[in-house]
């Protein structure tokens, strides 16, 4: 039984495209989102009934939702590259 390995140009291409979304900030600015929500999150720094609201309610779900997002590109980034230097070293150049 024979296993098809390839990479086309095509393929080359947005391999390197989504490497670069990822590595160019999309993670990046993700983290200074939470940051700033963070810091709305501190009654010193922005208080009132809904900012309350947000303290409690929107902000924790928004975060730990920020960080599942995160961790899912980290892993997509793993399984892009290492499944694409799985191809090249299997002969996959087209």
């Amino acid at each position: 039984m024979s296993v098809r390995v390839l990479s086309t140009e095509q393929g080359k291409s947005a391999i390197t495209r989504v490497s670069s979304i990822l590595n160019g900030g999309l993670a990046d600015q993700i983290r200074a989102l939470k940051a700033e929500g963070q810091t709305l999150s501190d009654p010193n720094v922005w208080d009132g009934f809904l900012a309350d609201d947000f303290r409690s309610n929107t902000w924790p779900g928004a975060a730990s939702s920020m960080d599942a997002v995160t961790a899912s590109l980290e892993e997509l980034q793993r399984a892009v590259a290492a499944i694409n230097s799985d191809i090249m070293a299997a002969g996959g150049n087209s």
